[in-house]
């Protein structure tokens, strides 16, 4: 797996428009720049512990992630029930929704095309971070 290293100590900020865009019907009023935006702000709260993940596959369209997407990954983070999750089993790192049902822990897919991997017990699974965003382009 190649993991991409936030590079965090540069600071371009753009133009952010405060108000929000609607989906619907455009509001005249609402056309004015108010601020600025860091992305790297924005997307990374813990740098340190911080990177980029390429996603690849169908089984998390359910998610909004999709083939090509950039998650990007938090370390410090502790995964919670239904926490999206960049997951290690057997050597192989997976994206998947981490569900933890009493003393079970499954990583489900988010595409009913997949089913649910039971992890409860394997020495060979790990947590390595929790997806924070996801960056992805409109085609």
């Amino acid at each position: 797996m190649l993991k991409l290293k936030a590079k965090i100590n540069t600071k371009q900020k753009l133009q952010f428009f405060a108000s929000p865009a609607s989906c619907g019907f455009p509001s005249p009023a609402d056309d004015f720049v108010e601020n600025e935006l860091d992305l790297n702000g924005y997307l990374i709260n813990h740098p340190a512990s911080t990177f980029f993940v390429r996603a690849k596959g169908k089984s998390m369209i359910d998610a909004s992630i999709l083939d090509g997407d950039i998650l990007v990954i938090d370390r410090s983070l502790t995964p919670k029930n239904n926490s999206i999750v960049l997951a290690c089993v057997e050597g192989e790192f997976l994206i998947k929704r981490f569900v933890k049902k009493f003393d079970k822990v499954f990583l489900v897919p988010c595409n009913s095309e997949f089913q649910p991997i039971d992890v409860t017990g394997n020495e060979n699974f790990s947590v390595e971070g929790v997806v924070t965003h996801v960056i992805h382009k409109l085609h």
